[in-house]
């Protein structure tokens, strides 16, 4: 078992917002790791996959500084509305829970990132790019490894514990062995983010369900909003508050349903979309890899490093099970399956219970409350 004391060799793989969280962490909790990424620096900006930014992420985030920098840039989304084919069907209030954080937020990762860089930088720790892990063996006491460095050199450190946070196609998940066991929806969604000539509304998202499929509307920024669909002509079915300014991306994927079990072995452990991926539905996937980070940082501080896959596994059992019941939601075609939906969802969230449970999934606040936090506000819910 590793302890701050003992102060532990930790490499962390992958500087992506859950990497450079577990690194972050582990730096305030006055460990020192190293932390490694194959490419040549944070992803663009205008290309961000993840921006929802939950209530439970802000709690974690904050005393290692970096909750304040998202607030003073992010859009805070006050009401989640769905319609079907324009008619209202269900609005809820996002700031309706207890706590100093209100709201859905939105930020593109590429900020996030800009910000968890700058915070871990604030402990004399920076990710060292275009260094790959190459190979991984786990000894009796220690873990073995090449790393090729930017320049081709290569390095053979030993560490007593690492952290794989490299993404869906992991090295590291692959180099221990562990299995990636799940399915992939053979149905097309679609993105796309467009910037406007003025400033336009960026308090709620929107859900119109087009019976079959759906428009969902997203803000970005003050002036960019995103709009992910089922439908391939979805661009043409937009209805845009404002002039356009430019087309600043369009893309189409695929969503897959996997997670790692158990999420350690020996003394490797897998966070984010290296242990777990699921539908965008609901904003929960970068926000689940920053809850495995601190969790991960929390426990390896007090020594208890060895509970972190049963601790964490119920809770990404939770979510993929709630992303995919609502991505199977919004993908139903049937047309009995479409109108009992359309009527019997104004029925249900108008039960304070249904509310109140649909807010705290979509604020993160429904998994187990972190327990170093002082505040675990989550628990008056």
């Amino acid at each position: 078992m590793a302890d701050a004391s003992a102060n532990p060799k930790i490499l962390v793989v992958g500087a992506g917002p859950t990497g450079l969280t577990a690194a972050l962490e582990l730096s305030r909790r006055g460990l020192r790791p190293r932390i490694i990424e194959k490419g040549a620096g944070l992803g663009p900006i205008e290309q961000s996959r993840a921006l929802a930014i939950n209530v439970r992420t802000l709690q974690l985030l904050e005393a290692a500084g970096a909750t304040k920098k998202i607030l003073a840039e992010a859009q805070q989304v006050r009401e989640m509305r769905m319609f079907s084919k324009g008619r209202p069907l269900a609005r809820f209030d996002t700031t309706d829970v207890p706590g100093r954080f209100k709201g859905m937020h939105t930020l593109p990762q590429g900020r996030t990132e800009h910000i968890l860089l700058e915070c871990l930088g604030s402990h004399g720790v920076a990710p060292e790019w275009r260094t790959e892990l190459t190979t991984l063996e786990q000894t009796e006491n220690a873990e073995a490894m090449t790393l090729t460095g930017p320049d081709g050199k290569i390095e053979t450190p030993v560490f007593d514990l690492v952290i794989g946070a490299d993404g869906a196609h992991s090295a590291v998940r692959k180099a221990v062995g562990l299995d990636f066991a799940g399915k992939v929806l053979t149905e097309t969604f679609y993105l796309a983010d467009f910037r406007y000539t003025e400033p336009i509304d960026t308090s709620h998202v929107a859900a119109n369900f087009l019976n079959p499929g759906v428009i969902a509307r997203i803000p970005v920024d003050a002036h960019t909003l995103r709009y992910v669909s089922t439908v391939a002509d979805f661009q043409e079915r937009i209805e845009h508050p404002a002039p356009i300014d430019r087309v600043l991306w369009v893309s189409d994927f695929h969503v897959s349903f996997r997670h790692v079990e158990p999420m350690s072995k020996g003394r490797v452990f897998l966070a984010g979309d290296a242990a777990h991926i699921h539908s965008p539905v609901g904003g929960r996937g970068m926000n689940l890899g920053i809850e495995d980070a601190c969790w991960l940082a929390w426990l390896i501080s007090e020594g208890r490093e060895a509970e972190y896959s049963a601790l964490r596994l119920p809770a990404v059992r939770l979510v993929l099970a709630q992303t995919h019941a609502n991505t199977r939601m919004v993908l139903m075609c049937n047309p009995v399956a479409l109108w009992l939906r359309n009527v019997f969802m104004p029925l249900a969230t108008s039960m304070p219970w249904l509310r109140r449970r649909g807010i705290t999934s979509a604020l993160g606040l429904d998994t187990p409350p972190p327990p170093w936090l002082e505040e675990n506000w989550d628990k008056k819910l």
